[in-house]
């Protein structure tokens, strides 16, 4: 969830900081107070167009800031840890706008692009309202809506995996056609390939093998000096350590019942003669091995030579050269009898198309029952939210051919009033009923959509009453779950929050500041009381509010 925003010398707020909670969130505040500048801030960080205007007068540039919790979000700490912007379970995210055009995204704290951020944000928040310009208004994520109503993620993970099979069948026909063209030539060019790498002989881990050996053989005369050398030293020569150790244990052995102290001495000599000719025995093995072949040393270059010419050619690593070998077999085997494998994948494409289609079939029929059943539920929730008489619809169209995500595309359909056609609702909803639509479909169906945050804006443009009380009863039910931030004038879906914040607009020194405060207690009553009964507030008015948080929030 987001837990913390911070916006610096953005439209007319000077610096705003402000911590949210998990649950239900309101903001309040009077006309002009700064609303819709947050809203536009929040755009800011899902990858809206940054422009120079929303600056703060006076400033070069402008900044939004937001800290996201992702305890709950594995999937989404593992993709950020890969991409290289790791921050355990959380996510900082910040968007610097220039006056000199020279805007920056960060992902926590490491400099990033548009195009890495938004994957990441817009499946962390989504904002309903007349500024959204994603979510209901991308009839591309209907049908995703949809498939997580009626219950359709395991037939989808299905189907797509059909359609992928399918795919990769077509993708080798093709290169099939595309290689028959240029067959001879291609059968002499990878015959030549596949030759040299066989001849070759490649063996993995050859080539650091070799490396040491030559290292080893460049080296041979001092190796085997010291080796040999070491030898003679502690054992092999007349006179050698270990032999004068030998004597001098046994000298003192002898003399251990004269002066018994020297009986450790004797076997602390005798531990370090038995070490020293554990290492004289080693050090002459190490020198048998030593070799001065010449004749090896030159196999050596040669083959590390070769080993080189083919990694500049082919691959860099012995690994791969292998890989590519298999490869290259295995398109030789594929050419040398084309008919025959065309023929093959012929047939196990038609098989897996048919299988395709069986998934898909199965897939569009959960799918209706789900669309018949979010039509009937919607329309009952949008009763609630002042749009008893509108008429909700999910159109299901076929698509020409086959695509990843089944063999239709879907679409959300409005008629707002009586007597109209329904028409594609990302092209006539306002941002009231595109808000009152959303809080509809998470009320039908609450466990549909995984995003985290949901930021309501004129959730209840034009209602009121009843309709607003229901408004405020469904926007914190689907808090339950998730986290909603919600801009709203009305009291009495205010006084559903869990946290109630207020915008305030104020001028110091000429300038206008937007200040974002957290109420609780009588600073929450008299907003309350404000937004009952305007600028001037009365006991009645306090009254009226404490009542309506009362009633609102019987626990």
């Amino acid at each position: 969830m987001l837990t913390d925003l911070i916006i610096r010398n953005f439209a007319i707020i000077d610096r705003l900081q402000v911590s949210f909670r998990s649950g239900f969130n309101v903001l309040t505040g009077e006309t002009g107070a700064g609303k819709s500048i947050i809203i536009d801030a929040v755009g800011l960080l899902l990858g809206e167009r940054a422009r120079p205007d929303l600056i703060r007068t006076g400033e070069e540039e402008a900044t939004v800031e937001a800290l996201f919790d992702l305890s709950a979000a594995p999937e989404l700490i593992r993709e950020l840890a890969e991409a290289g912007f790791d921050n355990g379970d959380e996510l900082l995210v910040r968007r610097t706008v220039s006056r000199a055009g020279k805007n920056k995204v960060f992902i926590n704290g490491s400099l990033a692009t548009l195009a890495q951020l938004q994957p990441v944000t817009v499946g962390l928040m989504v904002i309903y309202g007349q500024h959204a310009q994603q979510g209901l208004q991308r009839s591309d994520l209907h049908l995703e809506l949809l498939d997580g109503i009626a219950g359709a993620g395991p037939l989808l993970a299905a189907y797509l995996q059909c359609y992928k099979e399918a795919r990769q069948l077509e993708e080798r026909l093709l290169h099939l056609d595309e290689a028959e063209r240029e067959r001879q030539h291609r059968l002499d060019y990878l015959g030549f390939q596949s030759r040299e790498l066989a001849e070759a002989n490649l063996r993995a881990g050859e080539d650091e093998e070799l490396e040491a050996e030559r290292l080893l053989l460049l080296h041979a005369e001092r190796l085997a000096a010291a080796t040999g050398g070491g030898y003679d030293i502690l054992y092999g020569e007349d006179g050698a350590v270990c032999e004068r150790l030998e004597a001098l244990a046994g000298s003192l052995e002898n003399l251990t019942n004269i002066d018994p102290a020297l009986g450790p001495l004797a076997e602390c000599l005798r531990s370090s003669l038995y070490s020293l000719e554990d290492v004289a025995l080693q050090l002459r093995d190490r020198a048998q091995k030593v070799s001065f072949e010449p004749g090896r040393q030159n196999e050596v270059e040669e083959r590390l030579a070769r080993l080189a010419s083919l990694k500049r050619k082919y691959a860099p690593t012995i690994d791969e050269l292998l890989a590519l070998r298999q490869r290259i077999d295995q398109e030789l085997a594929e050419l040398a009898d084309l008919d025959t494998t065309r023929d093959g994948l012929s047939k196990a494409l038609t098989c897996a198309r048919e299988k395709m289609l069986q998934a898909g079939l199965s897939l569009s029929d959960q799918r209706r029952q789900g669309a018949a059943l979010l039509q009937q539920r919607v329309e009952a929730e949008l009763a609630g939210l002042a749009m008893g008489r509108a008429r909700f619809e999910v159109r299901l169209t076929p698509l020409a051919e086959a695509g990843p995500r089944g063999l239709e595309k879907g679409e959300f359909y409005l008629s707002p009033n009586p007597g109209e056609e329904p028409k594609p609702l990302a092209r006539i909803a306002s941002g009231g009923e595109l808000s009152r639509i959303m809080l509809a479909l998470k009320s039908a169906a609450p466990e549909a959509g995984g995003i985290p945050t949901l930021v309501f804006d004129e959730v209840d443009a034009g209602i009121g009453g009843e309709a607003a009380t229901a408004v405020g009863e469904k926007l914190r039910g689907v808090a339950g779950d998730r986290q909603v931030l919600c801009i709203t004038h009305l009291p009495q879906v205010a006084a559903f929050a869990d946290a109630h914040y207020r915008i305030e607009k104020q001028e110091r020194d000429g300038r206008t500041f937007t200040a974002l405060v957290r109420l609780d207690g009588e600073e929450r009553t008299r907003e309350m009381a404000r937004m009952l009964g305007g600028a001037r507030v009365t006991e009645r008015t306090l009254a009226h509010a404490r009542e309506l948080i009362g009633v609102s929030n019987p626990g």
